[in-house]
């Protein structure tokens, strides 16, 4: 699976996406951890929030990457927001540089790049990669070709109780009525600060669901992440169960379900307050 071709036989996304995951390690190592020099906001970006240091310095490095490679591309990333290299995109690359940015600042080890490759106008996302920066956490997947986790295939976990799971919730303090009987009826909440990487740790069984209520969740931080867990084999909706639709930029929000699929319907039962 080394060679990944979804438009042509002389481009690999995965080599690529390996190159940028890299660049944007290197760029970011001497901050990592530097919760001060990390952490510094030096602007606004494109979403409307903070930028910080590290997120500026990550996404700079993958934009050179990106840049270099010579293929006319439009780029969707958290910081900048969109730019169209050459005249005629050939395919659209939807960007977090930097997932995790408070664990990264602060030295945890959960924080990671996220690539999509998808049709020019981006609403068909065909290849998804999460690289898990400190730790070696490869994830990747091409639409019709399942999932990988450091080139070994991966699968959904089997449990099908929803009191026996455990799975990532955010947005349940803010939206108390429709996350009271979730947090009440699961077993284990975890909240770790990467929603790609908790989209592909469900996609591995890791979790059992990812549940996202604040309507926060940018293309930019789910269209590598939710492909990657489709490819597993797991369900992905949106909050109410219909199927999740990505904004196009990083303006709009989302809301988010992604299961296993065994609990799917029961998860949303319990938001809905049945």
């Amino acid at each position: 699976m080394d060679k990944l071709t979804p438009m042509s036989p002389n481009y690999s996304f995965l080599d690529l996406c390996r190159e940028a995951s890299s660049a944007a390690s290197d760029a970011v190592s001497n901050l990592v951890g530097d919760s001060k020099k990390a952490g510094k906001i030096v602007g606004m970006g494109a979403d409307g929030t903070p930028t910080a240091k590290i997120d500026l310095v990550a996404e700079a490095a993958i934009l050179e990457v990106l840049q270099a490679e010579g293929r006319s591309m439009r780029i969707i990333s958290e910081e900048l927001g969109e730019i169209v290299i050459g005249d005629s995109p050939e395919v659209s690359f939807i960007l977090d540089p930097l997932d995790g940015t408070y664990n990264a600042a602060f030295g945890i080890p959960i924080y990671n790049v996220s690539l999509a490759a998808a049709s020019p106008d981006s609403s068909q996302i065909f290849f998804g990669y999460v690289r898990n920066l400190a730790v070696e956490e490869e994830y990747f997947a091409e639409k019709g070709r399942g999932a990988y986790l450091n080139g070994k295939a991966i699968r959904p976990s089997k449990n099908t109780d929803p009191h026996n799971i455990c799975i990532s919730a955010y947005g349940y303090r803010k939206n108390l009525e429709r996350g009271r009987k979730l947090q009440s009826n699961i077993r284990r909440l975890r909240i770790l600060g990467s929603v790609a990487l908790e989209l592909c740790y469900v996609a591995s069984g890791k979790l059992d669901a990812f549940v996202d209520i604040r309507n926060a969740l940018r293309v930019t931080d789910v269209a590598a992440g939710q492909l990657i867990l489709k490819e597993a084999g797991g369900a992905v909706t949106d909050s109410f169960g219909k199927p999740l639709k990505l904004p196009a930029n990083v303006v709009h929000r989302v809301e988010m379900v992604a299961s296993n699929g065994h609990v799917h319907q029961k998860l949303l039962q319990l938001l809905s307050g049945e």
